[in-house]
């Protein structure tokens, strides 16, 4: 009987702290810069922005009642400082994250740690435990430092959490490489040491459905293994 009772502390112990976590407000940073109008690993398709777009709508009307959430995006504009920041976490965000993100055109260059640390200060991470969610296609292309930056704001944090979801990330080509193969050489996002750092997930994607399982495990709140 008591290692019975045992583990349904434990459990209860579990979900009172994933319950915890769930009511952290969050911030979403989107990726709107000119690469997310390309077709990713494979060539074929809608644009990469139009399929992140279709991710989001499925997983954030299910999650906006778990926690408060807020939009950044980067990207449209071709100076390192177009970056917007629309609001901060607000109740029922589902509605008005994706209205911003529907008139979201991808271009120019990706401000990538410029736009997490300006996500931080809307969520005022200095007194108050915060998630980012960061869904990206690439790497910081204006200077940024983003194994750099994770530091600094772990030291002066609450209890920041960086989740770094890469959406068909793109590598460079190789000396030698064939352009006629038909395919683009897969690739890894430098920023994944800002989830290390904070203890956040490193989830790499090529598919809608992978990106909404990683959108609802990253916005959402599980307990018993459900959301």
């Amino acid at each position: 009987m008591r290692p019975l009772i045992a583990a349904l502390l434990a459990t209860i112990l579990t979900a009172q702290t994933a319950l915890a976590e769930c009511r952290d407000d969050a911030m979403v940073v989107f990726d709107g810069s000119g690469s997310m109008a390309g077709l990713g690993f494979r060539p074929v398709g809608p644009p990469r922005i139009d399929e992140a777009r279709g991710a989001m709508a499925r997983v954030l009307p299910e999650v906006e009642h778990l926690r408060r959430i807020g939009l950044v995006t980067y990207g449209p504009g071709d100076a390192c400082d177009a970056i917007n920041t629309h609001f901060g976490p607000i109740p029922a965000s589902a509605t008005p994250i994706l209205d911003a993100l529907a008139l979201l055109q991808p271009q120019g260059l990706t401000p990538l740690a410029a736009a997490v640390d300006r996500a931080a200060e809307a969520l005022v991470y200095r007194t108050r435990p915060a998630t980012i969610v960061l869904v990206t296609d690439g790497n910081d292309t204006c200077a940024g430092r983003p194994c750099a930056l994770a530091p600094r704001l772990v030291a002066a944090g609450a209890d920041l959490t960086i989740h770094v979801l890469g959406y068909k990330v793109v590598g460079d080509y190789a000396p030698g490489t064939p352009f006629a193969s038909g395919e683009l050489p897969r690739g890894e996002v430098t920023a994944r040491c800002m989830a290390e750092a904070t203890g956040g997930r490193y989830i790499l994607t090529e598919t809608i459905d992978e990106l909404t399982q990683a959108l609802r495990e990253t916005l959402g709140c599980y307990v018993f293994g459900r959301l």
